[in-house]
């Protein structure tokens, strides 16, 4: 545990490794708006082609 604290604060002390964590940190980011996204998206699509099989079972 302490081994990884140290490597954790050299990186920060280093350019290319603030640079990383900025990446690292908008990548997770990216990734969560997109898994809200797609989840909202499902839900919509899926009340839109329930109603759209209601409508033709009638």
């Amino acid at each position: 545990m302490l081994y990884q604290i140290e490597k954790i604060r050299a990186l920060l002390r280093e350019r290319k490794g603030i640079t990383a964590i900025e990446y690292g940190l908008i990548t997770a980011a990216t990734i969560v708006v997109g898994m809200v996204s797609f989840g909202l998206i499902g839900a919509s699509l899926a009340t839109a082609f329930g109603a759209f099989k209601n409508a033709l079972a009638q």
